[in-house]
C-alpha cells in the first residue's frame, strides 16, 4: 500500500503523474486477489477486524480530533459498526456471490443450461465524506475487497488521520502490495484521473451538486457510479405511538453525531392529537442534552465539524426564524466556551416554504409539524427532492408496514432510525437526489461485481430449430412451438406436438443442404 499525493508535482511523496503506476499496480494485485478463494480473501479480512477489536481507544482518539464528535458517537457509529461489516462481508459474500444455475423458463428450451457467476469489476474508486470517515468508506472497501476488487480511496482532506488509520486497518489484513492505495488531493483532480485512466466504477458519498458533476463526467466514459448524496428524513409519529420512545428516537435520530448525518432526522411530523404532549417531552429532552468538547466524557453532543457547515446551520435557523420559526428549547453547554458547537435545537412553526424544511441542514436541528390525517402525514413526507430515509413510529406494525409502503425513501424504520446503516445486512441508498445504485448487504456487494452468465446446451445438434434456413415449414413449425408451449386443452397440445415434433427434429438434427 502507499499513499499518493495529487496536488502539484513538487510534493515529494508521490502525486498525480504517478496515477498511471498506481492503476498498473491495482490491476496486477487484483488479477492475484481475485484468484484467491473467498476462503482465503476471508482470513485476510479477519485480521482486519482483529485490528480493529484490539485498537478501539486509538482509532477513537484519532476520529474525535479530527472530526470533534463525541467518543460515544466515534466508538457506536464508526469503529463498533467497522469490526462487524468485517465479520459479515467476511462469512457472507461467498453464499451470496457464488455461482448460481437458472432454472429454463421456456420448456422447448430444456436442453439450454445458464450460470450466473458474480465476477469482480476490477479496480474501484471509493471517493468518501467527513461526517463518518471511517466507517462509510471502510465497509465499501471490504464490500469491494470481498467481491475481489481492488480498492483507490479518496477520503476527505479534513479528515487525514482516520483515513491513514483505514491504511493501517487493511494493511493488518496482509492483502496484496497494491490492492488497496490511498489517493490524496483536490477531489475534482482525483476524478478526473480516476476517470481518464478508466476506473471500473465509483462510489461516492457526498452533496448532490457533486454527484451530477460525476454523472456528467462519468458520460463520456460510461463508467458506472454509485451515489449516495444526502437525506432530508422525514419521522412520522401516529397518534398511538409510544411517546416516550418516540421522543427519545427522535432526539437520538436528529441530534446524534451533531446532527451530521445524511439518515438523521430532520422533519417530525406529530399527529395533532399527541402533539403537546410528545412536544413537551421532547422538550425536556433537548434541554437535558449537553453539548461540549470531546474531552468531556459527559456530553452528548460534539462540535461540527467543519466552520463552513457552521454557518449553513445558522443560515437555515436564522432564515427559518425570520420567517415565523419557533425555538421552544435547546442545549445546555458544558466547559466550552468558543468553537464550532452548536446546540441541539428544537423548532416549531415550520412549515414547507423554509429552507430548513426543504434542504438538507446536517445540523443537530429537530422541526415539528402537526398533521391531522394518515394521507397528510404521507404527503408532507413525501414531499421532498430527497429520498433517504424515514421512520413512522406506532404501536400498531401492520399500519406501520402499510404505511411504510407509501413513503417515498431507501429504508424506512418502524419505530427506530438511521440504525440500518450498522446493520451490514441491509441495503443502502435512495431514490430522487439522494443518489443511485446501493451498498450494503447483498445488494452492496452484487454492486461490486460484473453480472456474468454463461449458457451451454446438452444436445448435440447440428443447428436451433428457428436458425436458416427459412422457408414456410419454419414458420408453421414456429406456430406449432409456440400453440405447443400454450395449449387450450389436452388435445390441443397433443395436436400441436404432432406437428413440432418432426420439424424440430428435422431442423435441429439434419445438415443444411445449400
Amino acid at each position: 500500500m502507499q499513499v499518493v499525493q495529487t496536488s502539484e508535482k513538487k510534493e515529494i511523496s508521490g502525486n498525480l503523474y504517478q496515477i498511471s503506476d498506481i492503476f498498473a499496480k491495482a490491476r496486477q494485485a487484483q488479477k492475484t486477489w481475485a484468484s484467491f478463494s473467498f476462503a482465503k480473501r476471508r482470513a485476510c479480512i479477519e485480521k482486519m477486524s482483529d485490528y480493529i477489536v484490539a485498537h478501539p481507544d486509538e482509532l477513537v482518539d484519532i476520529l474525535v480530533r479530527e472530526t470533534g464528535k463525541t467518543r460515544v458517537d466515534a466508538l457506536a457509529d464508526e469503529v463498533f459498526s467497522c469490526a462487524f461489516a468485517c465479520k459479515w462481508y467476511g462469512e457472507q459474500a461467498g453464499q451470496i456471490l457464488k455461482p448460481r444455475n437458472l432454472k429454463t423458463s421456456i420448456s422447448l428450451m430444456f436442453h439450454k443450461k445458464s450460470r450466473i457467476y458474480r465476477l469482480p469489476l476490477g479496480v474501484v474508486g471509493i471517493i468518501s465524506p467527513w461526517n463518518y470517515p471511517l466507517s462509510i468508506p471502510f465497509g465499501e472497501v471490504i464490500m469491494g475487497l470481498m467481491a475481489g476488487n481492488a480498492i483507490l480511496l479518496k477520503g476527505p482532506d479534513e479528515t487525514p488521520q482516520t483515513i491513514a488509520a483505514i491504511e493501517s486497518i487493511v494493511k493488518a489484513g496482509n492483502v496484496p502490495s497494491g490492492l488497496f492505495t490511498i489517493v490524496k488531493g483536490p477531489g475534482a483532480d482525483v476524478a478526473d484521473a480516476f476517470f481518464k485512466h478508466r476506473i471500473d466504477k465509483i462510489f461516492f458519498t457526498g452533496s448532490v451538486e457533486v454527484g451530477k458533476e460525476l454523472m456528467r463526467k462519468a458520460s463520456a466514459t460510461l463508467t458506472p457510479l454509485s451515489l449516495e448524496l444526502g437525506g432530508k428524513d422525514p419521522m412520522i409519529v401516529m397518534e398511538d405511538a409510544d411517546l416516550e420512545r418516540a421522543s427519545n428516537g427522535a432526539a437520538w435520530g436528529g441530534y446524534q453525531n451533531a446532527g451530521q448525518t445524511c439518515a438523521g432526522v430532520e422533519r417530525v411530523y406529530v399527529h395533532e392529537k399527541i402533539y403537546e404532549p410528545f412536544l413537551k417531552l421532547l422538550t425536556a429532552k433537548t434541554k437535558a442534552l449537553r453539548h461540549g468538547h470531546f474531552s468531556d466524557p459527559d456530553v452528548d453532543i460534539g462540535a461540527i465539524t467543519t466552520p463552513r457547515q457552521f454557518a449553513k446551520i445558522k443560515e437555515h435557523v436564522n432564515e427559518a426564524l425570520a420567517k415565523g420559526a419557533q425555538i421552544v428549547a435547546q442545549s445546555q453547554a458544558k466547559n466550552v466556551s468558543e468553537g464550532n458547537f452548536f446546540p441541539a435545537t428544537l423548532i416549531t412553526s415550520v412549515d414547507h416554504s423554509m429552507t430548513i424544511m426543504r434542504e438538507e441542514t446536517f445540523g443537530p436541528i429537530l422541526c415539528v409539524m402537526k398533521f391531522k390525517t394518515e394521507e397528510e402525514a404521507i404527503r408532507l413526507a413525501n414531499d421532498s427532492h430527497y429520498a433517504l430515509t424515514s421512520s413512522i413510529w406506532t404501536k400498531d406494525l401492520s399500519r406501520g408496514k402499510r404505511i411504510a409502503q407509501k413513503i417515498e425513501a431507501g429504508v424506512t424504520t418502524i419505530n427506530d432510525h438511521i440504525l440500518t446503516h450498522a446493520l451490514a445486512e441491509t441495503p443502502w441508498g435512495g431514490w430522487k437526489d439522494s443518489g443511485l445504485g446501493r451498498t450494503h448487504g447483498q445488494a452492496g456487494l452484487e454492486e461490486m461485481t460484473h453480472c456474468k452468465v454463461v449458457n451451454w446446451d446438452t444436445l448435440q445438434t447440428k443447428r436451433n430449430f428457428y436458425w436458416y434456413p427459412f422457408d414456410q415449414a419454419t414458420y408453421d413449425g414456429l406456430k406449432a412451438a409456440m400453440r405447443f408451449s400454450f395449449p387450450k386443452n389436452a388435445a390441443d397440445y397433443i395436436k400441436q406436438g404432432k406437428k413440432l415434433a418432426p420439424f424440430a427434429i428435422r431442423k435441429m438434427f439434419s445438415s443444411w443442404k445449400t
